[in-house]
């Protein structure tokens, strides 16, 4: 394939040099996905490198490549985790001065990461977008030279050498690879360094389906910004694919599939339980998008495919909330709200439907003399069986609402069955991201003022960087619009959730 963005790269791609501080990562067989799927199936273990992620060689290629009068200006960057992590330790064994901003919501075992590799953290802002103005502003004061975490060619090149090895480490050719996507450095490096040897091996990125900044841009055919994007992947939390990066991808990334939360955790625990590692979400993000791949009609019989496994910086109380979602994940529990008849032997009737299937939750509420609503988690031998279960609870003449979609119903919900108030009125319901910092529930609430009561207030601490919150909020018809203005004004993501199912089952009035 001779393309102009491969002669572009290919004397960087040629210099680049990662060795000193980064290792060649192993190359392992998954039996047990590549036995469930009827593929080859292998991962490319970048949660071992000395940071426990690629970022490390992008970091190292880009100081390599500065002038010295660059490298004893100092370096500075802006990112909430494995790039900060990566470009401190890369500085220190080249002696030089490393500064990061990070988020101030970044969790202490990230920026304790940071301080240990050597670099200087400056805390500021909550969100990354407001971290990296800070850090191009201090570049600029002091005189730093600015690290791009992903859109620098020399970042890129880095990257590539992800690629190079894992042609180099197998035997045959791979049919596929799949790759995680934030802001594209690491795809746009391994499609460069493939495409340049085999062209027939195919590149595929993958992202989180409330993340796809690439897939933006290559269904559009330029780079959009999202106007939002999901936390819980925060390796790849990116709401614009860089330019450098996308040049790249719109000529040599074959294709991109994206994948649920749900998607994201099963892919955590295939991955634990064939080589034992815990990878982060962004870490596992590859692995959820070749299970979606070889399960549909694209791939062909005992394809070889390759997953790169990109990082595993995870906090431990994060473990909690993956657990809890990867069973819905792999399709392997259901989450309904049936509703029975009020009357002896209804409830038998309903258990008995369920037969021996395991249940994961069950919770009953009595709503009122003629119905009650029951909550239930049930495991599943195959996913097929949760139609099945729909089916019969209609056949029995129960009103079956299926939850198992509903990210509402599974944060918040399945916590909080119990919580109707007779007779309130005019509660609006929201589910609002937090940052997660101290006085952030009180900056909102001074905010929101004393104008609505708030009628409802649930919060959950996933261990990420923000907290989850749903807030019920009683505004009278005629000021919804004024609520709406005042609530787009906190700058904090909100979603409203008054006509979701699962609150007009267990919540409403």
């Amino acid at each position: 394939m001779s393309l102009p963005i491969l002669e572009q790269y290919a004397s960087r791609l040629a210099r680049a040099d990662v060795y000193e501080v980064a290792i060649q990562t192993p190359l392992e067989f998954a039996r047990k996905l590549s036995e469930r799927l009827g593929h080859r199936v292998w991962l490319k273990r970048e949660d071992l490198q000395p940071v426990f992620s690629f970022k490390l060689r992008g970091a190292y290629n880009k100081l390599r490549c500065l002038s010295e009068e660059e490298r004893q200006l100092g370096v500075i960057a802006a990112s909430a985790g494995n790039h900060a992590q990566g470009l401190a330790l890369a500085a220190t064994r080249m002696g030089l001065r490393a500064v990061i901003v990070m988020p101030s919501t970044t969790p202490s075992i990230k920026v304790d990461a940071v301080r240990a590799h050597g670099g200087e953290v400056v805390l500021h802002g909550d969100i990354f977008d407001v971290a990296s103005e800070h850090a191009q502003a201090l570049a600029r004061e002091h005189n730093l030279t600015y690290v791009h975490p992903y859109d620098d060619p020399d970042v890129i090149a880095g990257q590539a050498t992800v690629g190079l090895e894992i042609l180099s480490q197998y035997s045959e050719k791979p049919d596929v690879i799949f790759v995680p996507v934030g802001g594209g450095g690491l795809i746009a490096g391994v499609a460069l360094a493939v495409k340049a040897a085999d062209p027939s091996i195919r590149i595929i990125g993958v992202e989180p389906d409330d993340a796809a900044c690439l897939k933006l841009a290559m269904d559009s055919g330029e780079r959009g910004v999202l106007a939002q994007v999901g936390l819980f992947a925060d390796g790849v939390a990116v709401r614009q694919i860089g330019q450098h990066t996308f040049d790249v991808c719109r000529e040599l990334v074959d294709d991109v599939v994206t994948c649920s939360v749900d998607e994201i955790c099963a892919a955590v625990r295939d991955i634990f339980e064939d080589n034992r590692s815990l990878p982060e979400p962004a870490g596992a993000l590859a692995v959820a998008g070749l299970k979606k791949y070889a399960e549909s009609q694209v791939a062909g019989d005992n394809d070889v495919l390759v997953a790169i496994e990109s990082g595993a910086n995870v906090n431990f109380d994060r473990l909690r909330h993956i657990a809890e979602r990867a069973e819905l994940g792999e399709h392997r529990e259901a989450l309904f709200a049936v509703t029975i008849p009020e009357r002896p032997g209804s409830f038998l009737d309903f258990c008995e439907r369920l037969g021996r299937r395991a249940v994961t939750e069950f919770n009953y509420r009595y709503a009122d003399s003629s119905d009650a609503h029951v909550f239930v988690g049930v495991k599943l031998g195959k996913a097929s069986e949760r139609a099945a279960l729909v089916a019969d609870f209609a056949g029995a003449g129960f009103e079956v609402t299926d939850l198992s979609e509903s990210e509402m119903a599974k944060v918040h919900v399945r916590y909080m069955v119990g919580g109707r108030v007779p007779g309130l009125k005019n509660e609006l319901l929201f589910r609002f991201e937090f940052p997660e910092r101290p006085g952030a529930l009180l900056g909102f609430l001074q905010r929101i003022g004393t104008r609505w009561n708030i009628s409802l207030f649930h919060y959950r601490n996933h261990g990420a960087a923000y907290g989850r919150v749903l807030v019920g909020i009683q505004v009278p018809a005629d000021e919804h619009k004024a609520c709406r203005d005042t609530l787009d004004s906190l700058s904090y993501a909100y979603f409203e959730e008054t006509g979701n199912p699962a609150y007009e089952l267990f919540l409403g009035t």
